[in-house]
């Protein structure tokens, strides 16, 4: 749980940098990092580092996969890594990061409903009470009924869901890929699928040509070993010897870390009635894995990876 608790400390200290960087401690720059460009360097950087490390250390056991487990891993990282990167930094951007970060993490949510549909598990009383305090929770966090400010972006409102149910993916075919490939492997390639999605979108000659100052390069560079390459080899780690629910309960760490760093360093403020709501979120995401025991662990469909 120490690995998970790490990579969660370091997701929340990158949500408050992340806001920083679009309150404008670049202001004066020739070009604005966005979203989409903090999202990108993310994973293309930490490819870039961690596949030639790889490739001295560890090319057999890293670079021999099978193509059902190498497909697996590229599409987690498409839309697991990619997916929850880009819609939760913009979220921040468009609202705050107490905000984004607590709709972010009605992830178990979404797993519950998908296995619910699925008939994995049962609607009990203690999942669906989970539900309604996530309800609740977060139409306080978003000021209904007078507890702070309207949230601000539809958009930003739309963006922070699909982040975690981008996560809740990512935690699926991670937990899943993990039973036969190791923690480097799934590294490796799903940040090379993240990567390759991005480039697609943004081709890295587009990137390259963005008159990003030297200090802008480097801040990117940090920014994705600290918040990307270092925080996912100790997520990845922990599901290895964790199953998922035991894991993302732990993670919920991440929004205490990243509001009261937002509240510290970004000049971020809550409001009483949104701090109950972000209590209330949070207990619903634990109450929900609380209910649901080892044999019933979310697995995502056999076609995803090699058992």
């Amino acid at each position: 749980m120490a690995l998970i608790a790490s990579a969660a400390f370091c997701w929340g200290a990158s949500a408050t940098v992340g806001k920083a960087v679009f309150n404008g401690i670049f202001a004066h720059s020739a070009a604005a990092i966005t979203p989409l460009v903090l999202a990108q360097t993310r994973t293309t950087f930490s490819f870039l580092i961690l596949a030639p490390l790889l490739l001295i250390a560890k090319p057999s056991s890293v670079f021999s996969i099978r193509p059902r487990q190498l497909l697996g891993a590229l599409l987690v990282g498409m839309l697991g890594v990619s997916g929850s990167n880009f819609f939760y930094y913009y979220a921040i951007q468009q609202t705050s990061v107490s905000a984004a970060i607590v709709l972010q993490y009605l992830a178990p949510i979404w797993v519950l409903i998908y296995m619910v549909a699925r008939g994995e598990q049962r609607a009990t009383l203690s999942r669906l009470l989970g539900v309604s305090l996530a309800v609740v929770g977060i139409a306080l966090v978003i000021g209904i009924g007078g507890g702070g400010t309207p949230y601000r972006s539809l958009l930003g409102f739309a963006a922070a869901v699909l982040a975690g149910i981008s996560f809740a993916f990512y935690n699926l075919g991670g937990s899943v890929l993990l039973r036969s490939i190791s923690v480097f492997s799934l590294m490796v390639y799903t940040m090379l699928g993240s990567a390759l999605l991005w480039a697609f979108i943004n081709p890295i000659w587009k990137l390259a040509r963005t008159p990003f100052t030297p200090a802008q390069w480097w801040f990117l560079v940090g920014f994705a070993v600290f918040s990307m390459l270092i925080p996912y080899l100790l997520y990845s780690s922990g599901l290895r010897h964790l199953d998922p629910t035991s894991a993302i309960v732990t993670s919920c760490l991440e929004p205490v870390f990243a509001i009261m760093l937002a509240v510290g360093f970004v000049g971020e403020s809550l409001h009483p009635l949104q701090i109950l709501g972000i209590i209330l979120v949070l207990s619903a995401t634990v109450l929900i894995q609380k209910t649901t025991n080892t044999s019933e662990v979310p697995s995502v469909p056999s076609q995803i990876a090699d058992r």
